[in-house]
């Protein structure tokens, strides 16, 4: 079918709605030149009414703002591939920003908009962006459109970094015929999808293009805007189980994997807080093993009732390793251990609880799972090996499984320890995590929601690496099964709001 003559946009609407509806129905474009023409000149037509249909559907395109604006972080480099006329790309507030689009005409108009933005005119399919890397890549409703999809993901290493993020929505096929009804009653301009994808679709792709899923979320229950009822609707009943599955839009955020990259030796700071443990502090010292290039033990006393703080500054003298004392002025290990981080110098940041619960020998392997980039969050877990006896009373291994399932839904990866002290990270990612540590507040008293919350909200990989629970041999727990628990409930109401319902 030929597509009418562009110079005449709007006597030859009918005919180019009328084109969009018949590609479904037609067989599909035998070769990618014979796509590329009559889609180029498809959206070339559409640009000059995009903006019209963008203000129709405000509600729609609000929400999809906000929520990439949660998935990306601000003054980051971002590309979007299909970037249309630019307003998504500029709502991310991106310190670098480029996007590409096969439509000449929608180029032009976002390069008229936004002109500290660099775009360019360019099919998915034959990205060519030489010498650029991007800390987040944007595919907004475009699965659809593609001629061939895993040809693009292919193509998007080329622009990727170890730490990019790939994010990616489009329609859910169980809205198509509310979609096809929209557009029969002017709700909705047609377009000429090519694909319905599913969420195991996208996976399978991303996984043949050596990429791996983060995390997987469904959103937008109702597109059009209702005063109150869609702010309700979208942001808490989209969420809840069940109505979740009927969600208009699913969501996908990606990492590539096995990208060539040259590794150079790192350094380690063990960060190991401690209260009434002056009969562990040697112990520890003495079997904490070297790791990478250089490793720093450092130790943060919180206020002890024994000798804690003189056992510390005693071992620092005598034992032959890069010791650090520092004394918090706050109070509960969050604390400390934020004390600690900050006084660090290696490249990878570690915390061993003083209680040596669980031994200083297991950690090399968390240095492996995070050098070898398993995983960017490198979280312990205690539930996997038969444990001592004495090490978990009853009540605490159900509160443990009782929160990790929680907080599995709530953080979008699956977490089987949430409690255990022992957590690894870059260096790098953490200073991020403060950055954005504002969204979530001065919380948590134990440090390990803070980071497991921060983590998520970077959409860092979490990888959990099994360790085994032994009993303390020195001093009694800190913890208060009740009224900790009580505390770990309303982290867990933050989490539901901040991460959960992007309250």
């Amino acid at each position: 079918m030929t597509l009418p003559d562009f110079a005449a946009p709007e006597s030859n609407t009918q005919k180019y709605k009328d084109w969009a509806v018949t590609v479904r129905k037609r067989q599909p474009p035998p070769r990618f030149e014979d796509y590329l023409s009559g889609w180029k000149e498809f959206f070339d037509h559409y640009s000059q009414q995009a903006e019209t249909w963008n203000r129709r559907n405000r509600g729609y395109h609000a929400n999809i703002e906000r929520l990439m604006s949660f998935y990306v972080t601000p003054n980051s480099r971002v590309l979007e591939i299909g970037c249309a006329t630019g307003d998504l790309l500029a709502a991310t507030k991106p310190a670098i920003g480029v996007g590409i689009d096969i439509s000449k005409e929608m180029v032009r108009i976002a390069g008229k908009k936004y002109p500290t933005m660099t775009f360019h005119e360019m099919a998915a399919e034959e990205l060519d962006l030489p010498n650029q890397e991007f800390d987040y890549i944007i595919l907004s409703d475009m699965v659809g459109f593609l001629f061939d999809i895993k040809l693009v993901f292919q193509g998007l290493r080329q622009v990727c970094h170890p730490d990019t993020r790939i994010v990616l929505h489009w329609y859910s096929q169980l809205w198509q015929p509310f979609l096809t009804l929209a557009e029969a009653l002017g709700l909705k301009y047609p377009q000429p999808l090519l694909n319905w994808t599913t969420v195991e679709d996208i996976q399978n792709l991303l996984y043949l293009t050596d990429h791996d899923i983060i995390c997987r979320r469904s959103y937008i229950l109702l597109p059009k805007r209702v005063p109150v009822l869609s702010g309700v609707v979208n942001r808490y009943l989209s969420q809840l189980p069940i109505l979740r599955h009927l969600c208009l839009t699913n969501w996908v955020i990606a990492r590539p994997i096995a990208l060539p990259e040259k590794k150079k030796p790192v350094t380690v700071s063990v960060i190991c807080p401690c209260r009434n443990e002056e009969g562990n502090i040697e112990n520890i010292a003495r079997r904490l093993p070297n790791m990478g290039a250089h490793t720093e033990l450092i130790f943060v006393e919180g206020h002890s009732r024994d000798n804690t703080l003189a056992e510390c500054y005693r071992v620092r003298d005598n034992v032959d390793k890069d010791i650090k004392v520092f004394v918090q002025k706050g109070k509960g290990k969050g604390d400390a251990v934020r004390l600690g981080f900050s006084e660090a110098s290696g490249d990878i940041l570690m915390i061993l609880d003083a209680d040596i619960s669980v031994y200083p020998e297991d950690l090399p392997q968390f240095i492996e799972a995070l050098v070898n980039r398993k995983g960017e969050f490198i979280n312990g877990s205690r539930l996997v090996y038969l444990m001592d006896q004495k090490a978990m009373r009853f009540l605490n291994l159900l509160g443990n499984k009782f929160f990790a399932l929680l907080l599995s839904r709530l953080l979008g990866q699956t977490v089987k320890d949430t409690l255990c002290g022992t957590k690894v990270l870059w260096s790098a990612k953490y200073k991020e995590l403060v950055q954005g540590r504002s969204y979530f507040g001065n919380f948590d008293p134990f440090g390990d929601f803070d980071l497991l919350f921060g983590a998520a909200k970077l959409n860092l990989k979490i990888v959990e690496v099994p360790v085994r629970y032994r009993q303390r041999t020195y001093g009694t727990t800190n913890i208060s099964r009740f009224s900790h628990g009580f505390l770990l409930l309303r982290m867990c109401l933050v989490a539901a709001r901040k991460l959960f319902f992007l309250d």
